[in-house]
């Protein structure tokens, strides 16, 4: 009976161990395919909205094409397209991708 008892904690504390392990597993996998990847892309656009400035073209999250006219720290003055009159002010965060006049002209 001595042994029977003994046997049976024996394997529930391997189920225990299994179990804490899996939860590990998946916390760690969770971490590499969806925090990682998150944090690396929030470090780029941070570094890209950093290194903003006049003249440079941007496309919107909303996707107009417009240039950058004015800065401030958390705003930005935008001309869209042709018409000298028509300048938006809008939110740094609203901005998706950004083109260097260099950029530009090297293509």
């Amino acid at each position: 009976m001595i042994a029977a008892t003994a046997s049976s904690s024996s394997s529930g504390a391997l189920g225990t161990v299994s179990m804490v392990l899996w939860i590990v597993v998946l916390f760690g996998l969770m971490y590499f395919l969806m925090i990682r990847p998150q944090k690396k892309e929030q470090k780029r656009l941070n570094a890209m909205l950093s290194d903003l400035a006049v003249g440079d073209a941007i496309v919107t999250t909303s996707g107009f094409y417009g240039i950058v006219i004015d800065l401030t720290e958390e705003d930005v003055i935008v001309e869209f397209g042709n018409n000298k009159n028509c300048r938006i002010p809008m939110r740094k965060s609203a901005i998706a991708e950004v083109e260097k006049p260099e950029d530009v002209k090297s293509e």
